[in-house]
């Protein structure tokens, strides 16, 4: 029996298969470019071809996309990433206090007493610090991203750098650069200005204590994690399965909701061969006039997204 997590998000769309001991047997990575749809057919391909005959005791959702993706595989659970996060993070360790998470668009911090999520706060809004922005500087250096944090930790000195928004780092990183500062330590620098960023706004007010958790796409950067330590007086750990924790998170908790079914709503891998065809219109039942977003697959319309007041969400086809 194995257990489906799926994470849509805007940069990546990530899935896990847990095995009975929610042990990780197989994690994929897909870009979701814009097509959340697509990018999990992508992945069903792949699992499909690796796993067929396999039984699925459960599936779960998170991320940005997770109702469309729900809908489409057939979901036992939908959960926000703040749950899915600290639900994946426990099971690893149930003294996690603090989780920092930075991805490829947006960041977030969750704090936990004793196995319960007591605050969190999220950043949405500014770009500076999380991983397309990286992905940016890193490209506009010439410097590989899986590199990225081997300058920033041997850089000699770490050269002050306006971290408060995306476009004036980069454009104080290009004067730095003006000025003959070497790579190595104005990369350090950028580190050291994004953790002051994350820490000043989306950690103001927050008694963050270890244990500490880094986990998101940004936490393979050993620079990020490093100037964090460094601003925070103390180890930060980064989990073996960092960037896939919110899938990780869906599964688990998927396979709790199907538990107490007693059965599973998962439609299975052959989706991957269905085809899908969405279709917008204007709802003219209030003034709100909410964009809905009709989902067809092989001709069947499978859900509704977009409404505010769940009118037309609600008539979701299982």
């Amino acid at each position: 029996m194995h257990y489906l997590g799926v994470d849509v998000g805007s940069v990546s769309t990530d899935l896990v298969l847990l095995d009975e001991k929610m042990n990780v047997a197989e994690k994929l990575y897909l870009r979701t470019k814009g097509r959340p749809i697509r990018a999990i057919q992508e992945g069903f391909k792949i699992l499909k071809t690796k796993y067929e005959g396999i039984e699925i005791g459960a599936a779960g959702t998170t991320g940005s996309g997770r109702h469309i993706a729900s809908t489409l595989i057939g979901g036992d659970a939908v959960k926000n990433e703040i749950t899915a996060h600290a639900v994946a993070a426990l099971e690893i360790d149930k003294e996690v206090r603090t989780i920092i998470e930075i991805g490829g668009q947006d960041s977030k911090i969750i704090i936990l007493n004793n196995g319960v999520v007591t605050d969190f706060a999220m950043n949405t809004v500014c770009a500076a610090g999380t991983g397309s922005f990286l992905d940016r500087q890193a490209e506009r250096l010439d410097i590989p991203i899986e590199e990225f944090g081997d300058y920033a930790l041997n850089a000699s000195t770490s050269v002050r750098i306006a971290g408060r928004c995306a476009v004036f780092a980069e454009s104080d990183m290009i004067h730095k650069q003006q000025l003959g500062y070497n790579e190595a330590d104005i990369i350090r620098g950028l580190c050291d200005a994004l953790v002051r960023n994350y820490l000043n706004n989306i950690g103001k007010g927050k008694n963050i204590v270890p244990k500490v958790f880094f986990q998101g796409g940004v936490a393979a950067n050993q620079g990020m994690k490093a100037a964090f330590e460094s601003a925070l007086g103390f180890e930060v750990i980064v989990p073996e399965h960092y960037n896939m924790m919110g899938a990780i998170g869906a599964a688990i908790i998927a396979k709790s909701a199907a538990e107490k079914t007693g059965k599973t709503n998962f439609k299975g891998f052959n989706l991957a061969d269905s085809k899908f065809v969405s279709k917008s219109f204007e709802c003219e039942g209030c003034s709100n006039k909410c964009e809905v977003v009709k989902i067809h697959e092989n001709d069947n319309e499978v859900g509704c997204f977009g409404d505010r007041c769940g009118k037309w969400s609600s008539k979701i086809a299982i």
